[in-house]
């Protein structure tokens, strides 16, 4: 039985080589691939939350542009059954270098062994798969991606 909504906010970053960004991560005893971003915190507003996940995840200063998808059907969470996933997609831009390593391997952790852990890749969205992305949700954005380039 659903308990609580589980309210989450990503960023979809396209660079000038017509890549996307992704997170693959390991948490919960599970590797995931998704769009950078995460949950909602209470008295937050879906934009500011989206800024400081990209300022925790990447320390990188976003500019949120425009709306570009949220869940509209029902999700179950695949990290609590008893939530009800909620997903907000922007596209965003940033004006800055990263300063974390973008790889080109998927699954590129330089500590394996921590509880929690994360990187980063550009995926070319001319060569983009749903199957690439872990989570429903995800693989529906990156259909509608691949028809609006």
């Amino acid at each position: 039985m659903i308990e609580k909504f589980n309210i989450r906010v990503y960023g979809l970053l396209i660079n000038e080589n017509n890549e996307v960004l992704v997170t693959d991560e390991y948490e919960f005893g599970k590797e995931f691939t998704k769009f950078p971003g995460g949950g909602l915190e209470l008295g937050e507003g879906l934009k500011d939350g989206l800024i400081r996940e990209w300022k925790e995840e990447l320390n990188q200063e976003i500019e949120v542009l425009n709306h570009f998808y949220t869940t509209d059907f029902f999700q179950q969470s695949g990290f609590n059954e008893k939530h009800q996933l909620i997903s907000v997609y922007y596209l965003v831009k940033t004006n800055f270098k990263f300063t974390v390593k973008i790889s080109q391997i998927p699954f590129d952790f330089e500590n394996r062994n921590a509880e929690e852990v994360i990187s980063f890749r550009w995926i070319k969205l001319d060569h983009m798969l749903p199957s690439q992305l872990t989570f429903p949700i995800d693989k529906l954005v990156s259909e509608m991606l691949l028809v609006k380039q």
